[in-house]
């Protein structure tokens, strides 16, 4: 759910996810600017304006910081950061599948998170989902698409004009997607992710 806050003077957008998961409330502002607060179900929506004007000193310090290097998106590879973002990835894997899987119910057996090098995404022969972790630290709807375009491998292992069909109907831009990830900057250096 999309909502806008006033913290220090500024309006700022905000996701806010509920979790049947979640314990606590926990935020997290991604590289490219979205801030995203997760909170448990039946959670007060004063109780979470609350914990975010209490940490406005952080989302201000941490919104400005990513908004001085543009466009550009760090991927980290490193074990402390996969264990930090796998459950973020799982929970946005988990949820837009079962948004997309609306329309095609289509079967699969898991959803796997991975700390891959070299792919966002793949689909097994087993009907096995597996998403790099990498995926929470995306634009939204680059991650859209990537969960999409792995969902849809489902039914066509290939890149056959029929799969590329199915993938229309969930991201219908997807080929200025698929350009705008290519030319996206990860700075960590070699076995960064590339392509989908």
């Amino acid at each position: 759910m999309k909502r806008r806050i006033e913290i220090r003077e500024r309006k700022i957008d905000y996701t806010l996810l509920v979790s049947k998961r979640a314990k606590r409330m926990r935020m997290a502002i991604y590289c490219d600017g979205n801030f995203v607060v997760t909170a448990p179900q039946g959670m007060d929506l004063n109780m979470v304006e609350r914990f975010i004007v209490g940490n406005s000193r952080w989302i201000i310090n941490k919104l400005d910081y990513f908004k001085s290097f543009g466009d550009k998106i760090f991927v980290k590879t490193n074990r402390g950061d996969f264990l930090k973002y796998r459950p973020q990835a799982r929970l946005l894997a988990e949820s837009k599948i079962q948004i997309f899987n609306k329309l095609y119910k289509f079967e699969f057996n898991k959803i796997n998170i991975r700390n891959q090098k070299t792919r966002w995404g793949s689909c097994s022969k087993k009907g096995n989902l597996n998403f790099n972790y990498k995926i929470a630290l995306l634009p939204r709807h680059i991650a859209d698409y990537i969960i999409a375009h792995e969902l849809c491998h489902l039914v066509e292992l290939n890149h056959s004009k029929n799969f590329w069909n199915f993938v229309k109907k969930l991201a219908p831009d997807y080929s200025e997607i698929r350009k705008e990830l290519k030319r996206y900057s990860f700075i960590t250096g070699p076995g960064s992710p590339s392509s989908v």
